[in-house]
């Protein structure tokens, strides 16, 4: 009859027991200023800490809902799955990493595109998701990418990129960097037809991505202090063997370097997008 009884007291409640139970997603600590930051206000904010304005990284899906239109996202090419050309494994088999890469992200490739309406103007809109394999761009990803940027050549809709990648996919080999000339030759053919082309570079925004697609377009926008570049500063300063300033792959140096058009806060890159396309003739 021992299960009715209790050998030892209950241990009180303490203020470590409880801190312990607690969920872990009730509170987001900021990694700049530090504050300790209510969840729910920060998405509410979509993604900026209150306290100091950092911008948190947000994915696809995310972020999709806080530029267009209510319900107008409508996704293509989602069917799209990466190969493995390259039978590649390092540690894990490549398609163990793309299976796992899709669960953890909710996305089926680094790069989510579709029709939209931003503020009723109809647009062509990719969004890159660095959760799934650090944004890094593969042959899916670059077929994507060159299919939506064709549409948008079709139905005459301007085009928009919101980039965050860690750069080409080496899983793939040269089957990777080939899309950063793909892709590029798509969007020259939508210049050719007068239809324009608004990059938004996101922390970060680095490797084969910030080398081909990410650069250009007609419009360069940036959310502040995004990580913006080719190589890490590390291996610069060991190749050139010189000192670099400080921050200069963030969007304020680039900005002021002539290579960004403008730093856009994320609560107002809707409108401002909005506001560029009427420029171009697009909306009323």
């Amino acid at each position: 009859m021992g299960w009715f009884s209790r050998s030892k007291a209950p241990k009180p409640a303490t203020e470590e027991a409880d801190r312990l139970q607690m969920p872990d997603d009730i509170w987001t600590k900021c990694p700049q200023c530090a504050a300790i930051l209510y969840t729910k206000e920060l998405k509410r904010s979509s993604g900026v800490c209150i306290k100091c304005n950092h911008h948190f990284r947000l994915t696809a899906q995310q972020r999709i809902p806080t530029l267009v239109d209510r319900h107008s996202f409508i996704e293509i090419d989602r069917e799209l799955r990466s190969p493995d050309p390259l039978n590649f494994r390092d540690t894990k088999k490549y398609k163990d990493r793309l299976k796992r890469a899709e669960k953890a992200s909710g996305s089926t490739e680094a790069v989510v595109t579709g029709r939209a309406r931003i503020l009723n103007i109809p647009v062509m809109l990719g969004v890159f998701d660095f959760s799934f394999l650090g944004g890094s761009m593969g042959s899916v990803v670059g077929e994507k990418l060159t299919r939506m940027i064709e549409s948008g050549i079709e139905e005459k809709r301007p085009v928009i990129i919101i980039s965050s990648s860690g750069g080409a996919r080496m899983q793939e080999g040269i089957f990777s960097l080939m899309q950063m000339a793909k892709v590029s030759a798509a969007l020259a053919r939508l210049g050719q037809a007068h239809i324009p082309y608004i990059s938004v570079l996101t922390d970060p925004t680095t490797g084969g991505v910030a080398a081909s697609l990410a650069m250009l377009g007609d419009i360069i926008l940036a959310e502040p202090k995004a990580l913006i570049g080719f190589a890490g500063p590390r291996v610069i300063e060991q190749t050139i063997r010189q000192k670099l300033p400080e921050g200069f792959q963030r969007a304020e140096f680039l900005l002021d370097h002539g290579m960004v058009d403008r730093i856009v806060q994320r609560s107002q890159l809707r409108e401002e997008m909005a506001v560029i396309l009427r420029n171009f003739g697009f909306g009323a």
